[in-house]
């Protein structure tokens, strides 16, 4: 009983939170990269698209490791490795996707 609620435990952690956000993410740069395609006519071309793709793909590894981590709760010392890259990548598109926002609104790229 003590390892089912240990599994369960797991399942529920940090990984839990970081999958469905992840995928909002993705949406987020997706529409980002839609809403730049249609400016561009207007403005001219830009390499926010790229960046926000870039960032895209981040969140896709960091959805895919969460959810292996919450897959793989079984074993938990992989489970728990997993969970913390997932968690990092995901710190880093936050952080990438910040960047590429704060430098479009300056008009930097």
């Amino acid at each position: 009983m003590s390892n089912r609620m240990s599994i369960r435990t797991r399942s529920e952690s940090l990984a839990s939170h970081i999958l469905p956000v992840s995928g909002t993410m993705i949406g987020v740069c997706t529409t980002l990269v839609g809403l730049i395609k249609v400016a561009e006519i207007r403005h001219g071309p830009t390499r926010v698209d790229e960046y926000a793709a870039i960032m895209g793909i981040t969140f896709l590894v960091s959805a895919l490791t969460s959810y292996l981590s919450i897959r793989y709760s079984n074993w938990t010392k992989i489970s728990a490795r997993i969970e913390q890259l997932a968690d990092v990548i995901f710190l880093g598109g936050l952080v990438g996707i910040t960047l590429v926002a704060t430098l479009f609104a300056y008009e930097v790229i």
